[in-house]
């Protein structure tokens, strides 16, 4: 019924509307376009959200697969026209239609976003067998298997032990205060990444980098980010400067805090070797206990921290909560990580975790139940405009994240707790900025390499290893200067991140908001009148205000070329400052 309907509406509407726009009412188009589109996604991530929870079931994933293709099918045929005709409107033509009905101004950043794309456009029977074609033998098809293949992974620490999935696995080796244990945990994920899995790995890859290369080419796109870039209404001036700023001045921040680390762990668990496995390993100096938190516990901590900033969002929070909109535990056949789905307005938004009861677990709610509220707040824009640029989608979840963890250090009993907690927290920035920006390597040196061939594991594992020692310093065992004494067990870690298969180049985005979000608390700090307001009005805005406009409320410029270094600085710079003086109080450091 939902197949026919959608049929029988798309045709009516391509019927009505295909070449009459500048004829017949913009508004009327766009608000039919968007119902349209609403049940489009109505139905799809429902299928989506179900399949992610069962993996497994083989025929749900070919009624998923069976819906895409035939949706991919009918936008192609019918709706295709619609973004390529909007674009091409003359200039005249459009103001009329601003004049003669005042309300399309609702719609302006929807029909400003899809006029930014005239030039990268192609014709529409190109545009339309693009469309029709990828859920056949696009990148769709390979990354979805691929992801499958992930899920069903599983894997064992000893040969009488239980089998465990990838979430499980590196949740134990992040939270076992055992080095040992810690590196034994690391070698048995990249070996068991190795062979057949990190090949479908790469051949994944190589198709997205592939299908990447050839469209950058044919829209004319000036270099590889151009088109994300774009996609957030963002300069590619800007992002550059970002990815500048980190290596100037994130990296330098990263060695300083790996070295504080590797001090105190050897001092506390009698570390003999800093390896890429204590990463993230927990600091074990007493204060803070290593049991697992409860759902109850982890929900009462985001709901005070939240409280701290903004009761209308804590209120928000817990509604989700309530409501049973986050499917909680890590289980066997449900997909990995953690993500929220905003869906549409009036139905979303659903969160899907992996709790494990760890603190990480605790920081994931707060972050993922940012982006749920952001959504809810910016619902009121439309379907077609409450998706924030990913320069600004994180904003509500890091700081979320960020005020939880103030919240949490200010209740510190002791110095320790104290050290712990901010350790801790170091560990989720530099992991957000620095870490995805070695990612953004990485997928540069891959797409770069791309343009000569096919890409083989072997290859990929070497541009892994090659941003790895860009970011983090060549291994001490080698002469290097990096904290890090060895990068053992490493070389297939690429394997299992999914954003290079399904959004390339959007890892730039954590470090972006990681970064506003370091100056934006620190705003807080200083001018907390009004606040509130000006944050939930640049969360309500959705998608209709880039970066620059909604920030700078906040006195913030994110053009300004001195303003990524000045954010590190004050961000995880005075983070690094505040756990070296603690730790040099309690004598772990020199």
């Amino acid at each position: 019924m939902y197949i026919s309907n959608s049929i029988c509406s798309s045709y009516q509407y391509q019927a009505k509307y295909e070449g009459n726009l500048g004829e017949l009412s913009l508004l009327s188009a766009i608000q039919d376009y968007e119902e349209i589109s609403k049940r489009k996604t109505l139905v799809s991530s429902y299928l989506h959200l179900s399949y992610d929870v069962s993996l497994d079931d083989d025929t749900l994933k070919k009624r998923k697969g069976a819906l895409s293709q035939r949706q991919s099918v009918i936008y192609g045929d019918n709706l295709e026209w619609f973004s390529l005709d909007v674009a091409e409107l003359d200039d005249a033509i459009l103001a009329s239609q601003y004049e003669n009905d005042p309300s399309l101004t609702k719609f302006k950043s929807f029909i400003d976003e899809l006029r930014r794309q005239k030039p990268h456009n192609l014709s529409k029977d190109v545009e339309r067998a693009l469309t029709v074609r990828s859920p056949y033998v696009g990148n769709r098809p390979l990354v979805s298997f691929f992801d499958k293949e992930l899920s069903l992974m599983r894997f064992k620490l000893d040969e009488d032990g239980e089998e465990v999935n990838m979430e499980v696995l590196l949740s134990r080796m992040q939270s076992s205060n055992d080095a040992a244990f810690r590196a034994k945990c690391l070698q048995v994920l990249n070996s068991g990444l190795a062979g057949s899995v990190s090949r479908t790995a790469a051949l994944s890859l190589s198709s997205v980098a592939g299908g990447w290369l050839i469209e950058n080419k044919e829209r004319k796109y000036i270099n590889l980010r151009s088109r994300r870039n774009l996609d957030n209404n963002c300069p590619d001036e800007v992002i550059d400067s970002l990815l500048v700023g980190v290596r100037s001045a994130g990296i330098p921040l990263c060695k300083r805090f790996y070295t504080l680390k590797k001090g105190i762990l050897q001092k506390t668990q009698g570390l003999d070797k800093f390896r890429w496995s204590d990463r993230n390993a927990p600091i074990d100096i007493g204060g803070v206990s290593n049991e697992k938190i409860s759902w109850d516990a982890a929900v009462a901590m985001v709901k005070k921290g939240y409280n701290q900033f903004s009761p209308k969002m804590s209120e928000m929070f817990v509604s989700m909560v309530e409501e049973k909109r986050i499917d909680v535990p890590a289980a066997n056949g449900k997909k990995g990580g953690a993500y929220c789905a905003g869906v549409i307005p009036g139905v979303g938004p659903f969160q899907l975790l992996n709790f494990d009861g760890t603190k990480q677990d605790v920081a994931t709610l707060a972050h993922k139940s940012g982006h749920g509220v952001h959504d809810i707040l910016a619902y009121e824009q439309g379907y077609l405009q409450y998706h924030p640029p990913l320069t600004l989608a994180e904003t509500a979840s890091i700081f979320g994240e960020m005020i939880v963890f103030r919240d949490l250090l200010a209740q510190s009993s002791s110095k320790e707790e104290e050290l712990t907690l901010l350790m801790s927290k170091i560990d989720d920035v530099v992991n957000s900025v620095v870490r995805q920006c070695s990612f953004d390597r990485f997928e540069e040196l891959v797409h770069t390499a791309r343009e000569k061939g096919e890409l083989s594991a072997d290859e990929l594992d070497e541009y892994w290893m090659s941003a790895v020692r860009e970011y983090y310093g060549k291994e001490g065992d080698a002469g290097g200067d990096s904290p890090f004494d060895s990068y053992e067990n490493t070389s297939h870690l690429w394997s299992y991140v999914p954003h290079f298969h399904h959004v390339p180049f959007y890892v730039y985005s954590y470090a972006f908001a990681d970064l506003v979000v370091g100056t934006l608390y620190n705003n807080f700090l200083t001018n907390k009148e009004g606040f509130e307001g000006r944050l939930l009005a640049l969360l309500s805005a959705g998608g209709t205000k880039d970066f620059a406009n909604a920030l700078g409320p906040f006195g913030l410029d994110p053009t300004s070329s001195t303003f990524w270094t000045e954010a590190l600085t004050a961000h995880l710079g005075e983070l690094v400052n505040e756990a070296e003086k603690i730790a040099k109080e309690l004598g772990y450091v020199d």
